[in-house]
C-alpha cells in the first residue's frame, strides 16, 4: 500500500504478484490483485487489468467479488462495451450483492446513457436513489435526464 500510495507503480505490481502467489487463498491476495488493476490502469494497459479484476470476481469473498464485478464494469464502460457490462451486471446473483445493489443500480444508468436508452437510465438511476444510494452525482444524473418543458412562444 505504501509503495501504491507513494507512486511507486514497478514495486507494487511486483509485491502485489508475490502477495498473490504466496497468500492466494486468503483476502490479501484479492486486496493487492485491486490495487495491481489499478496500477494497469494507470500505466495503460487495461487488458492486464481486466484479466486481475476477472480473477478476483470469480475467486473472492462475495464483498471483493463485488467490488471487482462494479470496477470491470467501470472498464467496460470507459472501453465502450456498454452491452457485455450489462451483461455481467445482469449475471449477479442479487442475493449476494444486496449491499451493492445502489451501485450497480447507477452502473445500469451510465450504461443507459452511453448507449442512448435514457427513459431506462432514468428508472436505473431513480431506483438507486430509492433504495438509499449514496453518490455524490447521481441527483444530477437523473437531472441531466430530465425533458425539459417544452415552452410554446407565441411572438
Amino acid at each position: 500500500m505504501k509503495a501504491v500510495t507513494e507512486g511507486n507503480k514497478e514495486p507494487a505490481d511486483k509485491l502485489a504478484e508475490r502477495l498473490q502467489e504466496q497468500f492466494h487463498a486468503t483476502p490479501y491476495a484479492a486486496y493487492s490483485g485491486l490495487s495491481q488493476a489499478k496500477i494497469k490502469v494507470q500505466q495503460g494497459d487495461t487488458a492486464a487489468a481486466k484479466q486481475i479484476l476477472e480473477k478476483i470476481a470469480r475467486d473472492s469473498n462475495k464483498e471483493l467479488s463485488n467490488v471487482a464485478k462494479l470496477r470491470l464494469v467501470r472498464l467496460m464502460l470507459a472501453a465502450g462495451e456498454y452491452e457485455q457490462g450489462l451483461k455481467l451486471i445482469a449475471e449477479v446473483d442479487p442475493a449476494s450483492a444486496a449491499s451493492f445493489s445502489g451501485n450497480y443500480d447507477e452502473l445500469v444508468g451510465d450504461l443507459y446513457v452511453a448507449l442512448d436508452r435514457l427513459d431506462e437510465a432514468r428508472t436505473s438511476y431513480q431506483k438507486a436513489l430509492r433504495d438509499g444510494h449514496q453518490s455524490p452525482f447521481l441527483q444530477a444524473k437523473i437531472d441531466d435526464l430530465t425533458a425539459p418543458e417544452i415552452v410554446d412562444i407565441k411572438k
